[in-house]
């Protein structure tokens, strides 16, 4: 079958199926099977090879579905700035490249989760049966963490439970959308599956592997959210939510990360050492297969922060809306706003004029953002070829923080192997335990239990030293998910969760975002520490802002019920119309039809 016909989702899918193990060479290694791939026959033969052959779900084939994942819904929830962008006016269409590639993902990540099951189910094989478990309970996780995102996204979707019998009966365009309530119900029994066969040694989850905490950590998540999904709030499905988080907060033998900012760094030593991340993305930057390297960096960070020639981010970053939520303004002197920050999370999410990494740069003493712009003898040893002619980046007055991993010394120290265009092994954390102490929090308030609520809530903010809250509200758990989670792909979704059952006062939060952004900052910023000429720090002249002028052209005026759910790429409509916007979805006994036989 030529490339040129397998661009349609279900096709896409069927396709990938056969692409289990990382064989492949290149950016289309989903588009067609490799011909030497292992088989049954010569691989899953004992412990090791069984879990190998999970690893690979760990990265390859999610790596397109990043671009739209990390800032394309970021945008829409207004934490990112990237100007007019159809992310920005919640007007995405089925031709936007970003969606096209996160949709034929996520239904290839499916695909190559329904096969590594079925390999390791019908492999003869020495292997023990704790193994096997162990692996297809990974797999049917991240099958689960796939169709969340699938129907967050895209609402209602087909539910594809076997490729093979897609391919035999040659059905692959005859497939229909099921309703959303039902493809809910569809993650909850494959979560079900998963609890059933991972084990619960709390180690292994500090290793970041998928353990039973990690996948019930997600279920509950998944509670959380199919409970608004009919038009009202299901209290037995927020009890779901409330127990499920419960027993990982209080079972799993994993804490907060002391320091905030430690979560999203590179060493395994750092990140790893609560346990804090139940599911996250091991990108590797040394298999040789492109798509299991990380290059998030590249679309978020300035030109000159590393030394690859690889970044193009600058113009992008989060919002004025975002930091007006974290307290703080673009348009104030940064020795006084550093000063007044009272929540560490601020500086590890936004990057503003006038703050110092020391994680960064480390071979310079650290990350300075005084001088970065401004200081042209300022650069890490690897970077000075890229430190010209930078101006001011992001119009927002910020830049990202979280995704970034520095420069190449930065790396090499923290891991022991380099970093190399477009390509680095900085984790990308999709569930966290943080995550899960405020999805319980919002289910307790939810279940009539304000008391846990407000506990776990200044939990999260006592690892951030921001203020205890006395009393928290609904609209406070909001905003603190806001907070803790912002960047990490999440915001939006809580959007559309929420729009489920309320969608009149979704739309008004939306409306009444800064959205825009600022004329006159880097005026002002060279101004502030730049002299006769010459870069002095700041206080070389006094703080002016005169100049500095919110631009209120690109708020959202319009939004509709209907922009909440995303529209199929375009070309599977063409190939099948069942998926288009208007088409009719079916509803499926799901308990009933779709079983999970091992």
């Amino acid at each position: 079958m030529e490339d040129s016909k397998m661009k349609n989702t279900v096709k896409y899918i069927v396709i990938a199926a056969a692409a289990v193990l990382a064989t492949a060479s290149c950016s289309k290694f989903l588009d067609r099977p490799a011909e030497d791939s292992y088989t049954t026959a010569n691989y899953y033969l004992n412990d090791v090879q069984v879990e190998q052959s999970v690893n690979y779900l760990y990265n390859s084939p999610w790596y397109d579905v990043i671009r739209f994942y990390i800032y394309g819904s970021e945008t829409m929830a207004g934490n990112v700035y990237q100007s007019n962008s159809a992310y920005a006016t919640l007007t995405v269409n089925g031709t936007d490249a970003d969606l096209k590639n996160m949709s034929y993902s996520l239904w290839a990540v499916n695909a190559q989760c329904n096969t590594v099951i079925n390999n390791i189910r019908n492999a003869k094989t020495q292997a023990s049966e704790a193994a096997k478990n162990k692996a297809i309970g990974e797999a049917l996780t991240w099958k689960a963490v796939a169709y969340f995102l699938l129907v967050r996204t895209f609402g209602d979707v087909p539910i594809i439970h076997n490729n093979t019998e897609v391919i035999k009966d040659a059905t692959y365009n005859e497939q229909y959308k099921v309703k959303k309530a039902d493809v809910y119900e569809y993650i909850v029994i494959t979560l079900e599956k998963a609890l059933e066969l991972l084990p619960k040694d709390a180690n292994i989850g500090k290793y970041n592997r998928i353990d039973y905490y990690a996948a019930e950590g997600l279920l509950a998540k998944v509670y959380l959210a199919k409970a608004g999904v009919t038009g009202s709030l299901d209290q037995e499905d927020l009890k779901k939510a409330r127990d499920y988080a419960l027993d990982v907060i209080e079972h799993s033998g994993r804490s907060l990360t002391p320091k905030y900012s430690d979560v999203f760094r590179l060493s395994p030593s750092v990140y790893q050492q609560t346990g804090e991340n139940l599911i996250s993305w091991l990108w590797t930057s040394t298999s040789g297969i492109w798509t299991a390297q990380n290059s998030i960096q590249c679309d978020v960070a300035g030109e000159g922060f590393s030394e690859f020639g690889d970044l193009w981010g600058a113009w992008k970053g989060p919002s004025v809306d975002l930091q007006d939520a974290f307290g703080v303004s673009a348009d104030t002197d940064p020795e006084v706003r550093k000063a007044a920050d009272k929540d560490d999370r601020r500086a590890a999410t936004i990057m503003m004029f006038g703050d110092q990494y020391p994680y960064f740069w480390v071979e310079a003493g650290g990350f300075d953002f005084y001088r970065f712009y401004y200081d042209p003898t300022y650069y890490c040893p690897g970077t000075e070829k890229n430190n010209s002619n930078k101006k001011w980046g992001c119009a927002s007055g910020a830049n990202y923080v979280k995704h970034l991993f520095g420069c190449g010394s930065d790396h090499l120290a923290a891991l022991g192997v380099s970093a190399d265009r477009m390509c680095n092994q900085l984790p990308t954390h999709i569930l966290r335990l943080s995550d899960i102490y405020l999805v319980y929090a919002e289910a307790c308030m939810l279940t009539n239990d304000p008391t846990n609520a407000r506990i776990y809530v200044n939990k999260v903010r006592e690892r951030a030293h921001a203020p205890q809250l006395p009393t928290v509200t609904i609209q406070d758990i909001w905003k603190e998910r806001r907070l803790e989670l912002a960047m990490e792909g999440d915001y939006w979704y809580d959007l559309v969760r929420r729009s489920y059952y309320q969608v009149d006062e979704v739309i008004a939060e939306l409306k009444a975002q800064r959205r825009s952004h600022w004329d006159g900052l880097d005026d002002a910023y060279k101004k502030y520490v730049v002299a006769d000429g010459e870069y002095k720090g700041p206080g070389a002249n006094p703080w002016d802002n005169s100049k500095i002028i919110y631009k209120p052209d690109e708020e959202l005026t319009d939004v509709k019920p209907s922009m909440f759910t995303l529209p199929f790429p375009t070309e599977d409509v063409v190939m099948n119309p069942h998926v288009a916007s208007t088409a009719e979805s079916v509803s499926v006994d799901v308990r009933e039809t779709y079983h999970y036989d091992f």
